[in-house]
């Protein structure tokens, strides 16, 4: 579903990406590990479209997503990707709820319909009765609960998620990883995940490891 062949990228003299081939089968956890520095992010950002490659090519479901540019490119990432971030970046002067149409406003969808999906989100979440709270007026968790349900409120093909239980204790942490197997199991939702964190790399189903960018055999 996703496939990406000889990436490379550098900034400046250094280079962070040296030719990275991955490839992603719809409905798999997929985790990639490493040490600080060693490109995952990096990575994670140019298939998610919010960095380009210096060279390489990336596929989504048969579009290749480097070659798109501008609107184009804006309307596809919201359309059929999903992101969920170590922090939330939730707006604070919308609630939960809004936060979580936001996508579905951009893409023109019919402001109930959104709302309708943002609240069985939420209460799949089991954030229904907090709907109306701002963030600064949520949990760590609930708010990153509220980022996932934003990141799924448009059916995306593919979550991209950076560190996301990174500012999260033990605890939300381990609900979040159980979240994620919950949505794949049910839903099929296709997950790739940069993070240090052992138990939710292990409750992958790959877990693809980076030193000096690539990805080790």
């Amino acid at each position: 579903m996703l496939k990406a062949h000889q990436i490379t990228r550098k900034f400046g003299q250094l280079e962070v990406l040296k030719g990275v081939d991955i490839a992603i089968q719809t409905g798999e956890i997929v985790s990639i590990i490493g040490s600080s520095g060693a490109g995952k992010s990096t990575l994670l950002h140019i298939l998610g479209t919010l960095d380009r490659p210096d060279q390489g090519e990336i596929w989504l479901n048969g579009q290749r997503t480097d070659q798109l540019r501008g609107n184009e490119l804006a309307d596809f990432r919201n359309a059929h990707m999903g992101f969920v971030f170590q922090f939330h970046h939730l707006l604070p002067e919308f609630s939960a709820v809004e936060n979580v149409c936001i996508p579905g406003w951009i893409a023109g969808k019919s402001r109930k319909e959104v709302e309708a999906k943002a609240m069985e989100l939420l209460e799949l979440l089991g954030l229904s009765s907090r709907a109306s709270h701002k963030p600064q007026e949520l949990s760590g968790g609930e708010q990153q609960r509220v980022a996932v349900a934003r990141a799924l409120i448009n059916q995306p093909d593919i979550v991209f998620a950076d560190e996301p239980t990174g500012n999260l204790d033990s605890q939300n942490a381990r609900e979040l990883h159980e979240l994620f197997l919950t949505l794949r199991n049910n839903f099929r939702q296709t997950f790739l995940i940069v993070t240090h964190n052992q138990e939710l790399a292990g409750m992958s189903d790959r877990v693809l490891r980076m030193k000096d960018g690539l990805i080790l055999p």
